[in-house]
């Protein structure tokens, strides 16, 4: 099976909105993941917040750590715009940047704005895939 991995700083924002809509959307014919490279203590609650509002619930969630076992087994990584705030994964593997703004102290409004694009994404990424 297909592994994608969704990488950004905290991985309690934008990441766990892709892994979301990736599982959700691919109904299993691939498999999306998400960690970070210097993980938060939680999901960040705006973020769960605005998901909801599609009736996704990444409540339960909890920021992973990225590790080189994840990088070997994602057939793709995508990093969530990391390189714009300066730290981001050294991988041995081929990276692709959606160079996406950090949700993070953003307002609601504009976490949903990042959440619809970070949706438009995925689901292109789920065509490409099927």
């Amino acid at each position: 099976m297909n592994k994608i991995l969704f990488v950004c700083v905290g991985n309690s924002g934008r990441s766990q909105m892709a892994e979301a809509f990736f599982n959700h959307m691919s109904k299993g014919k691939a498999l999306a993941f998400s960690a970070g490279t210097m993980p938060s203590d939680r999901v960040d609650p705006v973020v769960i917040e605005v998901m909801k509002e599609l009736d996704i619930d990444i409540s339960g969630n909890k920021p992973r750590q990225l590790t080189a076992e994840m990088l070997k087994d994602a057939k793709r990584v995508i990093t969530m715009g990391c390189s714009t705030e300066g730290v981001c994964p050294a991988t041995l593997v081929d990276t692709e940047d959606w160079g996406l703004p950090d949700p993070k102290g953003k307002s609601k409004e504009e976490v949903r704005k990042i959440r619809d694009e970070i949706k438009s994404r995925v689901s292109k990424m789920v065509e490409e895939i099927s």
